[in-house]
């Protein structure tokens, strides 16, 4: 769910900036946004808890990006504002429960390995 949220935003930055609503006919700088979203694909997609955590904190910003362009754009740019918003939701409750989830887990206990059992079966 956490990589589908984050290409999402990816995609929806592109097409905004680009072609759905842009700042500026023809486009708009903003559509650099999208760079830092690619950052953390890689990571995602390799399962590391660091990235997670960190994207975590990171979508905020798009959040807070969002809010303020669907209070204040008109359409179809708030429209698209709040897909933003809704995307930066669901990527954090992603990346939440895939950190929750992960240090929940079960733990291998190293004296609990090496522990001989009391009763050995007959061979």
């Amino acid at each position: 769910m956490a990589v589908s949220c984050l290409i999402g935003l990816i995609i929806l930055s592109l097409l905004w900036e680009l072609w759905l609503a842009p700042l500026r006919p023809g486009g708009s700088a903003l559509v650099l946004k999208a760079l830092p979203l690619c950052l953390p694909l890689a990571g995602l997609l390799k399962n590391r808890m660091y990235t997670y955590r960190w994207v975590s904190l990171m979508v905020w910003l798009y959040f807070i990006e969002g809010v303020v362009r669907a209070w204040g754009d008109k359409p179809p740019g708030n429209a698209l504002a709040g897909i933003e918003v809704l995307l930066c939701v669901l990527l954090f409750v992603a990346c939440a429960l895939h950190v929750r989830l992960r240090l929940k887990g079960p733990r291998l206990d190293p004296d609990a390995a090496s522990a001989v059992p009391a009763t050995q079966p007959a061979a």
